[in-house]
């Protein structure tokens, strides 16, 4: 006993590593994480298996179909016929009735009870429906299969940003809490100073303004990034409330986002996910036009049947000596349109109209893609620009505040200079961040047109 206690404390330290791991992700591992467990990936992987279920339940309309029925009857009244006397034979005559063409004499025929079994086969010879209705469950597991892809793609984008954005407010509450920190100490001394008659009230009175500034966006970074990993974790798949830990900084991220050679990567519109799926549209016409021209053919089936009846006065049908009369039918029914007063023409010219709306609109669709892909290549550009450009500001601002630091200790500088360094300071600080993350979700929204 005392053995295995020592073995779980020596283990002890492994597991809470290994625990700690599961909830530390990469953003790599993020997007592998959501693509298996987010709640929309999960139904789309459903689709597909609904699609290929679809597309065999399409296909057994043409085979065999064989069914099956029982049915009993009581005739608790049974009908009765009437007949003239000399119609009837002798021996079905009551007593003393004799055979006479003006007296007609009531006659049951079979007995009360009547039971049936019958089984029958039926076989789709030719239907044009059948036959294209076979040929488009292929273009409806090719949709299920792209809208996977596009969810795929969705998720994936969706789990960049909630990343981003809780990397965006854990740096923010980092940045605050210095700032708020410094203010603090500034105050402080100025309060001293001030105390001693050496300053001035309004210098306390702006730096008490400034943190109080300070402090609000402290308070409010801290509720974004609860907020944030809230999102996160449910783009993942996860309880909004797991401790989920990001395993990457923001910066270290931004520099892994910034390659170049994405901008030269040639693209191929038939890997565009909403393209694909424009193409399944045109699919999806052509075979509805198809299906209209079809309703036009005639249809033939076969069916054989096999069955067999009883007949009693009392329930006894399971019995073994009952006595059964069997039948046996085989027989073709040929279905031929002749004349719907211009209805399947009608749905026919319907068909085509929609076929080609669906080809105005891959055109559409095909020049709205190379827009997007003009405008997110701009707008990638844009964001490493910002991102180098926000990264010297934050530079120059630091110095600007430091030297009005300086200048204020030193009574060279008023606290309303002071303020005014801290505050381009604390603006540029948040411009920085946003770049960041900027650059992040730009290069994933290139990525997601390029389908890479």
């Amino acid at each position: 006993m005392r053995t295995i206690i020592f073995s779980l404390i020596l283990s002890l330290p492994w597991l809470m590593l290994g625990q700690e791991k599961s909830n530390s992700y990469t953003l790599d591992e993020a997007i592998a994480f959501a693509l298996e467990h987010n709640y929309s990936a999960i139904n789309a992987e459903r689709d597909i298996v609904d699609a290929q279920k679809q597309k065999w339940e399409t296909i057994a309309d043409g085979l065999p179909q064989i069914s099956g029925a029982v049915s009993y009857q009581n005739q608790l009244i049974q009908p009765i016929n009437q007949f003239p006397s000399i119609l009837v034979p002798p021996e079905f005559l009551p007593p003393g009735v004799v055979q006479d063409p003006d007296v007609f004499v009531p006659i049951i025929f079979g007995p009360p009870q009547t039971a049936t079994a019958t089984a029958t086969l039926t076989q789709q010879i030719f239907d044009g429906s059948y036959i294209v209705g076979v040929q488009a469950t292929k273009a409806f597991l090719s949709f299920s299969q792209n809208n996977k892809e596009k969810t795929a793609l969705d998720v994936r984008k969706s789990v960049v940003e909630a990343y981003g954005n809780v990397l965006l407010a854990q740096e923010s509450v980092l940045i605050s809490e210095r700032n708020k920190a410094t203010l603090e100490k500034n105050l402080y001394e100025t309060k001293r100073i001030y105390e001693n008659g050496l300053g001035d009230e309004e210098s306390v009175d702006q730096l008490q303004i400034t943190l109080s500034s300070v402090d609000n966006q402290l308070k409010n970074a801290k509720r974004l990034e609860k907020i944030t990993l809230q999102m996160l974790n449910l783009m993942m798949g996860l309880p909004i409330e797991n401790p989920t830990i990001l395993a990457e900084g923001l910066e270290d991220l931004t520099q892994r986002q910034i390659t170049p050679t994405l901008l030269d990567t040639e693209f191929n519109i038939e890997n565009n996910v909403d393209y694909k799926l424009a193409l399944n549209l045109n699919e999806q016409r052509f075979y509805e036009l198809k299906l209209a021209k079809s309703r036009a053919l005639p249809s033939l089936n076969a069916f054989v049947n096999y069955g067999a009846n009883s007949f009693s006065d009392s329930f006894n049908f399971l019995d073994r000596g009952q006595q059964w009369f069997e039948t046996s039918i085989l027989g073709f029914d040929l279905n031929i349109p002749i004349f719907s007063s211009l209805k399947r023409s009608a749905s026919t010219q319907r068909a085509k109209i929609a076929l080609e709306k669906a080809k105005t609109q891959l055109t559409e669709a095909e020049e709205q893609i190379r827009l997007q892909l003009e405008s997110a290549k701009s707008d990638y550009i844009l964001a490493v620009e910002e991102y180098d450009t926000s990264k010297e500001n934050l530079k120059l601002a630091e110095r600007i505040e430091n030297k009005n630091q300086v200048k204020y200790t030193e009574g060279l500088a008023t606290s309303f200079e002071l303020r005014q360094a801290q505050t381009q300071l604390y603006s540029t600080q948040q411009e920085f961040l946003q770049s960041m993350v900027d650059v992040i979700n730009s290069k994933t929204e290139l990525e997601t047109i390029i389908n890479q």
